[in-house]
């Protein structure tokens, strides 16, 4: 354990010493957001700068509290069931190693949540588009005129743009962005102007009407899909982190002196590493299905 604190010491000192007109948490926090960028997947890059874009990304403080919130839980955690320093600050250390994970998935959200109201939008002003022009490709280019829309959606409709005057036909552009953006809402519209496009319609202004409609019922059932995650994310991050305390109870009911020679067993501790990682497991799998994609199928 003192070979431990003597290395961070150590560390701390180097850094001091390479930088000392420049504070130290700076530096730290200047270059991990290095790091982030130059080694995060493509993906990450991408829904970091839209969350940033959007205001809604964490700043260097933001992190840097998450990160000594997550080393002081999972310390407090690691030394209840082994009353060991070293597993308290094993335990502290990789907790902080989900933090970037945690910070996609949330990013990842807010991406979401995003391209799922510029979906939306697309889809209501080319049905409103249609009404004027009659022409699908017309619509497509009034929308991408109405400066509504944003990237990356705004580049994917000048590209179904493109792809419908060089082929003569919206077919490949319809596929294009079904495949791009996988919502029910876009695969139905299509489908739609599809037929009208192909086939004909007697009535095509009261089947856009009555797509228009299951649109804003879809949109609806979503927000409302939105509301109850949030609402379970609270109670199920109250419940994980409870069952991380069970521990207490028992140790309660076993006596301190009787739990101290429990888990000099072996075996007694692997279960208790297993109770944690099962645990945090469990946590990592909520944050997950509340960050998941919105709207999508």
């Amino acid at each position: 354990m003192e070979l431990i604190i003597l290395l961070v010491i150590g560390v701390f000192i180097v850094l001091y010493r390479q930088n000392p007109g420049e504070n130290v948490y700076k530096f730290f926090v200047h270059n991990v957001t290095n790091t982030y960028d130059k080694y995060a997947p493509y993906s990450f890059k991408t829904v970091r700068e839209k969350a940033k874009e959007l205001g809604q990304e964490y700043s260097a403080r933001q992190y840097m509290s998450q990160v000594i919130l997550f080393a002081g839980f999972s310390g407090v955690i690691g030394y209840l069931y082994f009353y060991s320093i070293i597993w308290a600050v094993l335990y502290g250390l990789a907790a902080v190693t989900f933090v970037p994970y945690l910070a996609y998935l949330r990013c990842q959200r807010v991406y979401s949540e995003f391209i799922f109201e510029q979906i939306q939008t697309y889809c209501t002003n080319v049905i409103m588009e249609f009404n004027t022009t009659q022409s699908f490709v017309k619509s497509l280019e009034g929308v991408r005129d109405s400066g509504i829309i944003d990237d990356p959606v705004l580049s994917d409709i000048a590209k179904m743009i493109d792809m419908s005057y060089q082929n003569g036909t919206i077919d490949e552009s319809i596929e294009y962005f079904n495949n791009k953006y996988p919502y029910y809402m876009v695969k139905n519209m299509h489908q739609l102007f599809y037929q009208i496009t192909k086939e004909g319609a007697r009535d095509a202004g009261q089947s856009l009407e009555n797509m228009s409609m299951d649109i804003d019922a879809l949109v609806e059932g979503v927000y409302r899909d939105q509301m109850d995650r949030r609402d379970f994310h609270t109670r199920f991050l109250a419940f994980g982190f409870a069952l991380f305390f069970l521990i207490l109870a028992l140790q309660y009911m076993l006596t301190i002196d009787t739990y101290l020679e429990l888990i000099e067993m072996w075996y007694v501790q692997i279960l208790l590493h297993l109770i944690i990682l099962i645990n945090a497991f469990f946590l990592l799998k909520g944050e997950k299905y509340y960050n998941g994609d919105v709207g999508v199928e």
